[in-house]
């Protein structure tokens, strides 16, 4: 195509977007590409999320239990054993920080378990201790601290 002084007048890069719902001549007329009648053609309908189609809903297949369950809000302790204390030097004090730093723990709240067998006196700060892992500490000459 060219213009009045001959030049070419290059036509859009980008096709126009078609409008539908504008009359039936313009090729998305009419159901405007909503398919024939239905739940999915009507304005402002849309199916509920707990909706089926006749199918009995899950709401109504699974019955309604009672009581309350705390396992979403309890904590999760980071299991270290005694043994793996051994990766200190003797006399140092050990706390979550200096656990997840050497990489025997990943993150915290930390419970120090009784497994193992521990050589050097240690002061150990943690969250939790099982009562075989403060009597091995113990034992050692060190000392372990419950911290908050």
């Amino acid at each position: 195509m060219a213009n009045d002084i001959g030049l070419a007048v290059s036509g859009s890069k980008k096709r126009a977007r078609q409008r539908i719902g504008r009359g039936i001549g313009s090729g998305r007329g009419r159901t405007a590409g909503r398919g024939q009648k239905g739940a999915k053609s009507r304005s402002g309908a849309n199916r509920r999320w707990y909706a089926e189609g006749g199918q009995t809903p899950i709401l109504r297949r699974f019955p309604k239990l009672p009581g309350f369950s705390n396992a979403r809000y309890r904590t999760e302790f980071e299991p270290v054993n005694v043994s793996a204390l051994n990766a200190f030097e003797d006399g140092a004090e050990v706390g979550p920080n200096e656990l997840i730093a050497a990489g025997i723990a990943k993150r915290g709240p930390i419970k120090i378990l009784g497994s193992g067998s521990l050589e050097r006196k240690l002061t150990v700060s943690a969250t939790r201790f099982s009562a075989a892992a403060i009597a091995k500490i113990e034992a050692a000459g060190g000392s372990a601290r419950v911290i908050e």
